[in-house]
């Protein structure tokens, strides 16, 4: 049994302090919040055609299994009286400069992982609250007197618990995972519940017979790196409870790209080409709001039976124009072809970025 959630005093305790917010069903809550009469109904966030995806699902729509990216006909399957909202993004990104302006509040040091999602270090916060516990309900509670929605805190002495608590007491609640309970927690949990191991890596790890945290710190730190690349290392100490990774506060996005789901499989060239060009379109408009240049242009391609090929080219000086933007782009999808199946997706991104201080997410999908 995990204990109580302990006090952590921010001033005294020689750990950082760091609170994970994350809110609560984001997407799903604002349109609730926003039409009552969608309150207390499942609802799902995304196009409702055959090929749409749930960007976001309520609470009521999770507890028939809805949940974000999954399709929309399996949603509707799972949970006949779905309603799906289409998606406004500009309500949701005003909604999230609200939240970070609370956020601010009380600390400098922000990182930012999505609209809905960021860790703050709150070491030594700008109000001198004792308590980090408490530091993250009075910033729970002003999100809720402000914009009416709720939030879930996880509070630690790293990011990785932090996560992890953030978790644990969801929806509408908080969690602490104080120093003397970190090892002991993570011993615990399976390796499929530990952020930054997905369904792949957990599988990898259950055929080596690893299923726990204690299962994973009782490896050497040669059998992790020789099995699991670099991220071993990381894999090593977040066993142990370690995770030295500081906030960042001008996190350094890695890529803006968008893609679209097709209603119908594309065969042809001049089909693929004319879907192409509204998603050159998106990301130039990003790259033009935020001030943004990038050299390397990458195609994604998503075939009918699901298969994925990616084919990039960078450049030596960054893309200076939505035309050149087009052109290697286009030039990608030129050199893919013949495509010997059909293809459901295709996907434009640019990456190797400059200039970027945004900390905006990834562009919405055509969903």
């Amino acid at each position: 049994m995990v204990p109580p959630d302990p006090e952590i005093s921010v001033s005294t305790a020689p750990h950082r302090k760091i609170i994970h917010i994350d809110m609560d069903a984001f997407y799903a809550s604002v349109e609730q919040r926003d039409n009552p009469d969608l309150r207390g109904k499942p609802v799902a966030v995304g196009g409702s055609a055959e090929r749409g995806v749930v960007a976001a699902a309520s609470y009521e729509a999770r507890h028939f299994g809805v949940r974000s990216a999954m399709p929309s006909v399996t949603a509707k399957r799972q949970c006949p009286d779905l309603i799906f909202v289409k998606p406004r993004f500009e309500v949701y990104k005003a909604v999230s400069r609200q939240i970070r302006e609370i956020f601010a509040e009380h600390t400098s040091i922000i990182e930012p992982l999505s609209l809905d999602e960021a860790y703050l270090d709150v070491t030594e916060n700008l109000q001198g609250i004792l308590l980090a516990r408490d530091v993250a309900l009075r910033i729970r509670e002003k999100i809720k007197a402000e914009t009416g929605l709720n939030a879930s805190a996880g509070i630690s002495y790293n990011k990785f618990l932090a996560k992890l608590a953030s978790d644990h007491r969801k929806p509408n609640g908080q969690y602490v995972i104080s120093p003397k309970m970190g090892p002991a927690f993570v011993e615990e949990l399976p390796v499929g519940k530990f952020h930054g191991i997905g369904p792949a890596t957990a599988a990898k790890f259950n055929a080596f017979g690893i299923w726990t945290g204690l299962d994973i710190r009782n490896q050497s730190l040669a059998f992790l790196q020789e099995n699991f690349g670099k991220s071993g290392t990381y894999y090593y100490w977040i066993s142990r409870g370690i995770d030295e990774r500081p906030v960042r506060t001008n996190r350094i996005r890695k890529s803006i790209g968008a893609e679209n789901t097709f209603f119908t499989d594309l065969t042809e060239f001049d089909a693929m080409l004319a879907e192409l060009q509204p998603l050159i379109d998106k990301v130039w408009r990003h790259c033009e709001s935020v001030g943004t240049r990038g050299r390397t242009v990458t195609l994604k391609v998503k075939f009918a039976d699901f298969e994925i090929i990616t084919r990039s080219r960078s450049v030596s000086a960054v893309v200076a124009n939505r035309d050149e933007l087009a052109r290697l782009a286009i030039g990608l999808l030129e050199d893919a072809m013949p495509l010997q199946k059909a293809v459901r997706l295709l996907g434009v991104s640019l990456s190797s970025l400059q200039g970027e201080n945004d900390t905006l997410p990834q562009l919405d999908f055509g969903i």
